[in-house]
């Protein structure tokens, strides 16, 4: 028996609820009716029809362990029955203490060892470009400007923004952003006239690979060369590994790669293991001891949200920790990312893939505009390639099926590239028919790497 009421909840949502990056007036259309998750395990998510999917964008890149993980649900469990929640500012807890000396813990004494807790990976932004212009005024200089980088994406509040949102999503720029320039590359870094460097507070970048902008990989040694340029100039780094951190790249973080310590780093998404909003904005000692006064006196940050550290955040955060130790997940990475990179090498070779890119357990699939190039064609073969390593399981055999059913839906109705959308979840208007609409779901082909994560626990359907 459905213990929900499935026909009230859609109109309730569609009566009351504003989702983020989407056109409301489709989603509220009569004939569209949105998926209701309900519950997860694993890799896989049930709706409120008890239909399952495989969660193929990790729950937009937060999942690291899988749904419903006991360890981390046993020490979120345990802290609820201590407290939820206490004010941070005044007071503190030890499941806040304890996870800001675990994470600082990865890093070199002092070189990343302040921890300041925010919400998301926006936030984690806000708060490195709000510690950053404040160090420099406490400096007394007048070093106000932000470099990012083309097709960048730090976050959506009014600051992070500055740094390629606006100019992603063409929403036009605010009167509330920082300064803020955009160059290409590297060598757009040293082109820079010596009076930009001279406004500069510090350049903000995505380690590694740029995620939003279409998992574009950066040559090798940019970052390395972006921390010497950063040293030359007397300018602060600030990296943003929300994406790429805890494990993605097939390292805990991404800078690990070419050995890079920034001035502050920003790490959010998997950090609670796609259990909770939290955020961490790692700062250097260096920055640290130049905030040595009161907020009366300018000398303070002052700055915080409500649930600044909270304690059921922070153990759900320890306790993913914890797992990548006692499951050894970082080196069980290792011979799957083998497996993608083989997978994706073949992938590479089918007609219509103008390039296949791929960052340790991230992918990106350039296809050609065709309507003869259909990317369920692409996810199916992904996903046949998948199966060949033994990797799949039930759930997704039966997806994959739906694949092909889908593909073969779409090239009588004429339709093309728009059959999937940006988020990953299927647009179902060339194809209703209910195998369809109950396999395609969320599969998301473009971060192939939900193929292999349904074999990352033991016991896994």
């Amino acid at each position: 028996m459905n213990e929900w009421n499935v026909e009230e909840l859609i109109a309730a949502d569609k009566r009351f609820v504003w989702h983020p990056f989407t056109d409301m007036h489709e989603w509220c259309a009569p004939e569209h009716e949105p998926l209701v998750l309900v519950e997860g395990h694993g890799a896989l998510l049930r709706d409120s029809r008890g239909r399952g999917y495989v969660d193929g964008n990790s729950s937009i890149w937060t999942n690291i362990h899988g749904h419903n993980h006991p360890h981390i649900n046993a020490a979120i469990r345990r802290q609820l029955d201590r407290v939820a929640h206490t004010s941070f500012l005044g007071f503190t807890n030890p499941a806040a203490i304890e996870l800001a000396q675990a994470i600082a813990g990865f890093f070199p004494d002092n070189a990343l060892s302040r921890v300041f807790f925010s919400d998301d990976g926006s936030t984690g932004i806000e708060v490195a470009l709000r510690i950053a212009d404040q160090y420099w005024r406490l400096r007394h200089s007048r070093r106000q400007q932000f470099i990012a980088f083309q097709n960048a994406y730090h976050g959506d509040t009014a600051g992070a923004a500055s740094l390629g949102a606006a100019a992603m999503f063409q929403i036009g720029s605010t009167r509330w952003n920082f300064p803020a320039v955009q160059v290409p590359n590297i060598k757009g870094l040293e082109a820079l006239a010596p009076a930009e460097i001279a406004k500069t507070a510090a350049v903000v970048i995505e380690p590694l690979i740029q995620g939003a902008a279409g998992m574009r990989l950066w040559p090798a040694g940019t970052l390395r060369a972006a921390r010497e340029w950063c040293n030359r100039t007397d300018t602060l780094l600030i990296i943003d590994e929300v994406m790429t951190g805890f494990g993605r790249t097939g390292r805990m973080f991404a800078s690990e790669h070419e050995g890079v310590l920034p001035d502050m780093m920003v790490m959010a998404k998997g950090l609670t293991g796609g259990y909770l909003p939290l955020a961490i904005t790692l700062i250097s000692e260096k920055l640290f001891s130049a905030f040595d006064g009161s907020v009366s006196d300018g000398k303070a940050l002052a700055y915080g949200h409500s649930y600044t550290g909270n304690a059921l955040a922070c153990a759900a955060a320890k306790a993913s920790l914890e797992i990548f130790e006692d499951e050894h997940v970082l080196e069980a990475l290792q011979p799957k990312i083998r497996h993608l990179n083989t997978g994706l090498a073949d992938l590479e070779k089918l007609a219509g893939v103008k390039e296949v890119r791929q960052c340790g357990f991230i992918a990106g699939i350039e296809v050609e505009e065709s309507p003869n190039v259909l990317r369920p064609s692409l996810a199916a073969a992904v996903c046949i390639e998948a199966r060949r390593h033994g990797l799949l399981n039930r759930q997704c055999r039966r997806s994959h099926a739906a694949l092909m059913h889908h593909d073969r839906s779409v090239n009588q109705s004429g339709g093309g590239s728009s059959c999937v959308d940006f988020r990953g979840l299927a647009s179902l208007r060339y194809c209703r028919r209910e195998r369809c609409r109950r396999n395609y779901g969320l599969i998301n082909f473009w971060s192939v790497r939900v193929y292999f994560q349904a074999a990352r626990r033991p016991g896994a359907p």
